[in-house]
């Protein structure tokens, strides 16, 4: 019985010694068992490489274990594994029980209690306590002698837990952490280990648990090898924290005090220092960095770098690509295999998806060394989205997120068939459950054509296939809520659906399809739900829950089931986490994400336990895992192995961005390998300078992306290297590339131009006569593709039951006309409106106005809220229309005016076209207001709007706001319908429907008030400039009027105003019309361009709806922005006047322009 260390520094040969002792053993036909024991992750490549050194002779003579395969061997052997086993999930699951339990009785942790992710952390802790031998009755113990309050009540809340989490345990399960333990106890009653001698490789330190299986090892074992990785041997001194090697000598320390309590023998150690590094014979580079990397002061490599390269990419996808490219041409050029190859990193999940979508492409075969989470799984996600059914009362998330799983047997056409429907009508809840037709959008009275009658048949009948599997599972699980019986019938439910059948199925064909991960991961799938299952089952299956906790519980084990895959081929690269990687036969080492506070990796987060409390625990004889300021020292211990792993080769590359372009540091490992080797160059792409082309010509995918970007440098008259000739006349002579390269020439030349349409298929698509709405000109005047696309082809969004925008614009104004006819009817005034009669003819209205045609408002507690929240708006608007009209001598003289073809309110507003056709222009006003002064009418133009809409004299220019002027050249042809003098223009003025929050300061009065609330009410637009007719649109106006845009200067003349003369009106009514002439001929005549407007930082494409119709791309040739430059008032009149002059003087020569500058 005795104690050997190996110890030796990274590379020189340790493993390697241990796998020649063995076979030396087995060469001399020892009798003794021999033993390998490494971690756990490590096991896999331990067999290979014992099977590798010795052959078949190793299985009969030889074994490597694991502490977890060593558990499961001597429990089988001497009892102890009769218990029933709880996984990672299953103890989640149970940890939530016992908190759920207990939350109420909590100190420190009530409310963390209740923070998703806290049952997690107190895994964690509870695994580590187990690790470290730390009991209940331990933390128990320990609580008299504590005097710090909060670390007190911390413990003692976390005992409270840990007791409930062992009580349910006791009665038969076995947690995975209690086995080392179970194991150091049944070690006495084994001989397994007797005269055996055993070789501990690839440990860095250890566990108490695993410490305490060591210590009877040792008393049992002939000898016991223990390898470390470390520069010299302690002995019993005092560790140097600062010590890259100080984690091992920590190790040997705690050795040593085992041997010598346990009086076991201590044998001369093996130092492979004094050797040749064997790992790095092949790279002075990479022997020179282990050597010297942690060394002060710093010993230079002055030879030219060979083995080492250094990367500076762009962002995250031009690193993987580098690295893809190396990759390719390693195999390619230096007699690699993809085994000898590792790519490593610090966060490989931020990693993951990127490598795989690269390596797919570069043909890189590789195994993620990473376990898999399973909640995003088809399975798992039908699972718990049928429960939310239920729980969501048949919500429209639930139902088609449960259907579009894939799994339920219903074709995709039926299911977007279904969706468009359930949308468009907002059914949920009983409508699912009744055993009603649905036939919502047809009136009961009215006839339904043969048509609509078989689209309604299938949509029910695609209803019933849904619905019927649900409601059986939701009766089932009715009348007994344990979780026995919910578990027991949702298994009945995944049979008859045939879910677990597709399963395999999938799994089948992803391997038949060559993808064997994910065949490896469907067939996985189905024992891990079941396994998740009955570990509720076996945990708390006679406990009645509500549903909602059962699905919590569920996604508790879900979340903690992390599903590990094996490689599918010996000869892959291997990707993963710089911890997981073992080094044998890693020949070329690339290690990626070397920025700062990745790798070395920033001080993790101290969790529920601070280091301040740690230390202390440590006094009172509780130790648990390193502190943060430990941890800082192992993870430069581990920059010290990472660097180590590679036999002959390294790369490390780093980005300057991440996947959103914020900026990324270089990592100190960066600046310090530059110290060390000053003849390094570092390699970067973000500026490319004489680059090697043939590192670009790989696989025949990306080498066919990188000549795509090769022809564009050639079609736009850049000069190109003569290889991608060559590349290009490969591709050219390949029929399975044929048609790729004939999209790529079309690409080329592509400029996303929309020819001219058709002219007399454009009259057609628009229908004589030519009635035409002026706030759709207007749209035409943005984007004259999108204005083609909405009201030409008539795209339209997907229907979906909701009250949107627009529609809450709509309804206000109904409800504001209807309380004006109101008004009318009642022979009241807004001069004199009564607020009480106000208040309940509003209620009147909007409750009126939804049962007619507006019946969401009543579906939902939001939408309940909205009408609410629409009332307010609107009654506050009504009084603010009052108080405008009262401080006026301006009366309404109509509201809701409608002009146009078909309505007798006005006569409709004709322009003829050059080319001899005539449009008929329609609108709605929503109110004119009259006044009359020296014989004369002046007209006001009132349009209501829910937004912050200003009137802009540059916009009237551009032809993007003629509405209110169109408006007042209806009345004005109009004016002898209403007005029996002569009519002119008194203003045009935008007026906003909303109840504003308005800042002031304590003690206003509540007058003040309302004088804020009426400033921030202002009507915006365009007034006469006329200071009579200016005092009577605000008879109290004294400086800034508080309601219309004017302010009036001491000596009664009108100061700075949105004002302009009578002649000015006359030549905006003159432009208005030459505009809409201009506008509807291009219309008509075939005019489409994708074309949209650019004004200060709005774009038209904004808010467009249909730019994946058109593709607008500023930066392809012929597309760009209809640059709208902002003009003063001043200069917006001033090219007005010149337009419409201009446009006079060339009819008076008999010439035709345009009218726009």
């Amino acid at each position: 019985m005795s104690l050997r260390f190996i110890y030796g520094r990274a590379g020189c040969g340790k493993s390697t010694f241990c796998l020649d002792q063995i076979r030396n053993k087995i060469e001399k036909n020892t009798d003794n068992k021999l033993i390998l024991l490494v971690p756990e992750q490590f096991s896999f490549q331990a067999e290979k490489d014992l099977l590798d050194s010795i052959g078949e002779r190793a299985l009969y003579k030889a074994e490597v274990l694991s502490f977890k395969r060593m558990s499961n061997k001597i429990l089988d052997q001497v009892g102890g594994s009769a218990h029933k086993r709880m996984n990672d999930a299953g103890k989640n699951m149970l940890i939530y029980k016992v908190l759920d339990e207990t939350s109420d009785k909590l100190k420190f942790f009530y409310k963390a209690s209740k923070q998703q992710g806290f049952v997690d952390i107190l895994s964690e802790l509870i695994t580590e306590f187990k690790k470290y031998n730390v009991t209940p009755n331990v933390i128990n113990e320990s609580l008299s002698k504590i005097e710090d309050l909060e670390l007190k009540n911390k413990l003692e809340d976390i005992s409270s837990i840990y007791e409930g989490f062992q009580g349910y345990l006791e009665p038969g399960y076995l947690d995975a952490e209690d086995e080392l333990t179970i194991l150091s106890r049944k070690l006495d009653e084994s001989d397994y280990f007797n005269d055996v001698e055993i070789w501990i490789d690839e440990f860095t330190t250890f566990t108490p648990q695993q410490y305490s299986i060591i210590e009877k090892l040792l008393q049992k074992a002939k000898r016991v090898n223990v390898s470390l990785n470390s520069d010299m041997l302690n002995g019993y001194n005092d560790v140097d924290n600062t010590d890259v090697f100080s984690i091992t000598k920590v190790t040997e320390k705690k050795l040593l005090n085992i041997i010598e309590r346990s009086g076991v023998g201590y044998e001369k150690p093996i130092d492979l220092n004094k050797e040749a590094c064997p790992r790095f014979c092949e790279s002075k580079e990479l022997r020179h960095i282990e050597k010297h990397f942690f060394s002060f002061p710093y010993k230079y490599y002055n030879l030219p770098v060979e083995k080492l390269r250094m990367y500076k990419a762009l962002n995250t996808y031009d690193e993987v690509e580098k690295v893809a490219r190396s990759i390719v041409a390693e195999i390619r050029d230096k007699d690699y295999r993809f085994k000898d190859i590792a790519v490593v990193c610090r966060e490989i999940e931020s990693y993951e998806r990127i490598v795989s979508v690269i390596f797919k492409e570069y043909n890189i075969p590789f195994f993620l060394d990473k376990k898999r989470d399973v909640t995003d799984n088809p399975l798992v996600v039908l699972i718990t989205s049928a429960f939310d059914v239920f729980i969501k009362n048949w919500s429209y998330e639930s139902v088609f997120r449960y259907l579009k799983t894939g799994i339920v047997k219903i074709q995709r056409e039926d299911i977007d068939l279904l969706e468009n429907y359930v949308l468009a009508y907002g059914i949920r809840g009983f409508h699912w459950v009744n055993d009603e037709f649905w036939r919502f959008g047809f009136d009961k009275d009215k006839e339904i054509s043969v048509s609509d009658i078989e689209k309604l048949n299938k949509i029910n009948e695609i209803k019933d296939m849904v619905r019927e599997p649900l409601l059986k599972l939701q009766s089932s699980i009715k009348d007994d809520n344990s979780i026995f019986n919910i578990c027991s019938n949702l298994y009945e439910f995944l049979n008859e659906i045939g879910a677990l059948d597709t399963i395999e199925e999938w799994s089948e064909k992803f391997s038949k399809a060559g993808d064997q991960e994910k065949s490896d991961e469907y067939g996985q799938i189905t024992d891990i739900v079941i396994q998740v299952l009955d570990q509720m089952v076996e945990i708390m299956g006679r406990e009645k829950v509500k549903l909602d906790k059962f699905v919590t519980i569920l996604n508790v084990g879900f979340e903690k089931h992390k599903m590990g895959l094996i490689p599918i081929s010996l000869d892959e690269v291997l990707v993963g986490d710089i911890g997981r990687v073992k080094s044998h036969e890693v020949k070329s080492l690339y290690i990626i994400g070397v920025n700062d506070g990745v790798f070395p990796g920033s001080s993790r987060e101290e969790g529920i336990l601070s280091d301040f409390d740690r230390n202390m625990l440590k006094d009172y004889g509780i130790e648990l895992a390193a502190d943060t300021k430990t941890q800082a020292f192992e993870e430069q211990f581990l920059v010290y192995t990472s660097l180590s792993l590679s036999k002959e080769y390294i790369m490390l590359t780093y980005p300057m961005a991440d996947f959103e372009g914020k900026a990324l540091r270089p990592s100190i490992i960066i600046s310090r390998m530059k110290k060390l080797f000053p003849k390094l160059v570092e390699e970067s792409d973000i500026i490319k300078v004489n680059e090697d082309n043939f590192e670009y010509i790989v696989s025949p995918q990306p080498t066919f992306n990188n000549l795509i970007s090769t022809l564009r440098r050639n079609f736009e008259g850049e000069e190109t290297e003569k290889i991608w000739s060559e590349v290009y006349y490969w591709y050219k002579d390949k029929e399975q590339w044929k048609d790729k390269m004939s999209s790529v020439f079309k690409g080329l030349k592509y400029n996303n131009l929309v020819e001219k349409a058709d002219e007399s298929k454009i009259k057609a698509l628009y229908m004589k006569p030519f009635n035409f709405d002026v706030s759709r000109i207007e749209k035409y005047a943005e984007c004259p593709f999108a204005y083609y696309v909405q009201y030409g082809l008539k795209a339209r969004d997907r229907k979906i039951y909701e009250f949107s925008a627009p529609d809450i614009g709509s309804f206000m104004h109904e409800v504001i006309d209807k309380f004006s006819d109101r008004v009318k009817e009642e022979n009241l005034s807004f001069r004199e409106l009564d607020i009480d009669w106000s208040k309940r003819a509003i209620d009147e209205l909007v409750e009126e106005t939804i049962e007619e045609k507006n019946a969401i408002l009543k579906s939902s507690a939001k939408y309940k809220y909205m009408a609410g929240r629409m009332k307010r708006i609107i009654s506050k608007s009504i009084m603010v229309i009052s108080e405008h009209i009262k401080r006026s001598s301006f009366d309404p003289i109509a509201n809701e005016l409608k002009f146009g073809l078909g309505h007798k309110d006005l006569k409709p507003i004709e322009i003829f076209l050059p080319s001899g056709e005539k449009v008929t222009l329609q609108g709605r006003i929503d109110r004119v207001d009259g006044m009359g002064l020296d014989d004369k009418v002046y007209i006001r133009i009132i349009d209501y709007k829910t937004g912050n809409k200003e009137f802009s004299l540059s916009d009237v220019y551009y032809g993007l706001q003629l509405q209110l002027l169109v408006y007042l050249e209806a009345i004005l042809e109009n004016a002898d319908k209403f007005v029996e003098s002569n009519a002119l223009p008194g203003a045009i003025l935008y007026f906003r429907i909303d109840d504003p929050i308005v800042k002031a300061r304590r003690g206003l009065e509540e007058k003040d008030i309302e004088n804020l609330i009426l400033k921030k009410l202002k009507m915006r637009g365009l007034l006469l400039a006329d200071a009579k007719v200016v005092k009577e649109m605000d008879n109290g106006i004294d400086g800034y009027s508080l309601i219309i845009p004017a302010r009036m200067n001491k000596d009664g003349s009108l100061g700075k105003s949105s004002a302009i003369t009578l002649e000015q009106f006359d030549i905006l009514r003159e432009y208005v019309k030459e505009t809409l002439v201009r506008l509807c001929d291009e219309m008509l005549s075939g005019n489409i361009s994708i074309s949209p407007i650019k004004k200060d930082k709005y774009t038209s494409c904004s808010y467009c709806k249909f730019s994946a119709i058109c593709q607008f791309d500023s930066t392809v040739k012929g597309n760009k922005y209809e640059n709208i430059n902002k003009k003063t008032d001043e200069e917006a009149l001033e090219l007005i006047y010149k337009a419409v002059s201009d446009r006079l003087l060339i009819e008076a020569k008999g010439g035709n322009d345009d009218g726009r500058n």
